[in-house]
């Protein structure tokens, strides 16, 4: 975790402040600008993706302020004016901003966070927002795939040691609760964020002792409420489970105590798993659960479920926490909208790439929800003064292939995003990590099967509406024609 005495403002892009500094002195300095964060793409070719990372978000729009340290050393680069660096002296975040909860499902393109406010001051919070944002929606991404492919059996997050620094490990233990794991090792987030503590013991405890039988008798004799113990230091079947039937039997058994698990880190576990299950329920030990770990993913926990494995629970660890199969979320930050004489000027950014073409103006996002059966039809991108009536009939249609098109009727209309902060005061009350866990669940239950499944998912719909797309369409055609 980030160090609390450390200053976060200045986490931000140097082209942040160099921007800021040329608006500064110029007739844009007062501009009111709108910013919206969106990402292009989901994580692992799936279906959706999990919004995170708000609180964190709020927590650094709320500490925003230059140190004098800061000042002494922006002074140093010779690259500010004075007068700009005696503004950032006396900085102030005034900014209005929504975004999108957490817990929510999220696709590509509809803005998941937008920033409203002094243009200075919407440049200079982009690195923070989109590190704190991406992080956290690929780790709760990533761990959503993972407790989905363990159809129903608990996740736990084991991945700290493994995360890139201590603030990776604080948080994305945090995101990958959101994403639906059950508990985290990392005591800190555990403690922070009132979630489960889990965890068993290492192999050097089996190490330290003479042999694997003192090993566990002396840990079964210290925990024999909690015990769990760690079967594949030596030799799983010849010796771990012998072991700790002969623990459980003489140690647990006597205190009327039952015990909670093995823990399995390596080896064929699909094999060792069968043959351990049997062991146990002879030895009279049905509930003793079988914990398995060791460089797990959705795909490996998958292929373990579909051969047979008797698993019960899985600890998770680097492929988890660093989202090693797609580590980059791709989160982005472009200029929509700048407000002129009380006019609202959209702006788009055009590129070769397509993709990379943005959404201009001031937008809001819905999810249409079918009322009959809960689940989610389509989202739909509106201009800002648009409302969608419920009680009518609503057409939506592809905005690349404007001809596919689909009137839905009997449906429900939610905004996704709700306002955070108004003038740069928080106006928003976080959830506890739990109750944003909880509602990710529900949220990924209102998504049809074939939107959630690993290959191929169907490409579930993002649509403009026709204000919107026709506004986009004649910019582009305004700058195709300059």
């Amino acid at each position: 975790m980030e160090n609390k005495s450390l200053n976060l403002t200045m986490v931000m892009d140097l082209y942040e402040l160099t921007m800021s500094n040329g608006v500064f002195d110029s007739d844009m300095k007062d501009t009111v600008a709108y910013f919206d964060m969106f990402f292009r793409r989901v994580p692992d070719n799936g279906g959706y993706a999990i919004m995170a990372g708000i609180e964190q978000l709020i927590d650094y729009l709320n500490n925003l302020k230059f140190t004098d340290e800061d000042i002494v050393y922006l002074r140093s680069l010779n690259l500010f004016e004075n007068e700009f660096i005696e503004y950032l002296k006396n900085f102030k975040f005034s900014c209005d901003v929504w975004a999108v909860p957490e817990g929510t499902v999220i696709f590509p393109h509809e803005p998941i966070v937008t920033v409203r406010g002094p243009i200075i001051q919407a440049l200079m919070v982009e690195t923070m927002l989109l590190l704190t944002i991406n992080h956290q929606s690929l780790i709760a991404t990533k761990a959503n795939r993972i407790v989905r492919a363990a159809a129903g059996r608990p996740v736990m997050e084991f991945g700290a040691r493994r995360a890139h620094g201590s603030g990776a490990a604080y948080y994305g233990a945090r995101a990958a609760i959101i994403g639906g794991c059950s508990g985290t090792s990392c005591l800190l987030t555990a403690k922070d964020f009132g979630v489960k503590a889990s965890g068993t013991m290492a192999h050097s405890w089996v190490q330290l002792f003479d042999d694997e039988y003192t090993a566990f008798k002396t840990y079964a004799e210290k925990y024999p409420d909690s015990c769990m113990l760690l079967v594949d230091t030596y030799n799983v079947l010849k010796s771990g489970i012998p072991n700790a039937i002969k623990v459980f039997d003489e140690v647990l058994k006597p205190l009327g105590k039952r015990p909670v698990g093995i823990r399995i880190d390596s080896g064929d576990i699909t094999y060792i798993t069968k043959k351990a299950r049997k062991m146990l329920d002879d030895a009279g030990y049905p509930d003793c659960k079988i914990c398995v770990s060791n460089s797990l993913d959705e795909y490996l926990i998958r292929d373990m479920i579909l051969q047979g494995a008797k698993t019960d629970t899985y600890g998770v660890g680097e492929r988890l926490i660093t989202a090693s199969s797609e580590a980059v979320f791709g989160g982005v930050y472009k200029l929509s909208a700048v407000e002129k004489n009380g006019e609202i000027i959209p702006k788009i950014k055009i590129s070769e790439n397509v993709a990379k073409i943005t959404i201009p103006g001031v937008k809001i996002p819905w999810r249409l929800y079918d009322r009959e059966t809960g689940k989610a039809i389509a989202d739909v991108i509106t201009l800002g003064n648009e409302r969608i009536d419920d009680t009518e009939p609503y057409e939506i249609f592809d905005p690349n292939h404007t001809w596919k098109r689909k009137i839905v009727t009997d449906f429900k209309a939610i905004k996704l995003q709700v306002k955070i902060f108004e003038k740069g005061k928080q106006v928003y009350d976080c959830p506890k990590v739990s109750e944003i866990a909880s509602y990710c669940k529900k949220q990924v239950d209102s998504l049809w099967d074939e939107v959630t499944r690993f290959e191929n998912p169907h490409t579930y719909y993002i649509d403009l509406s026709e204000k919107l797309w026709n506004l986009r369409h004649d910019l582009l055609n305004k700058l195709r024609s300059k």
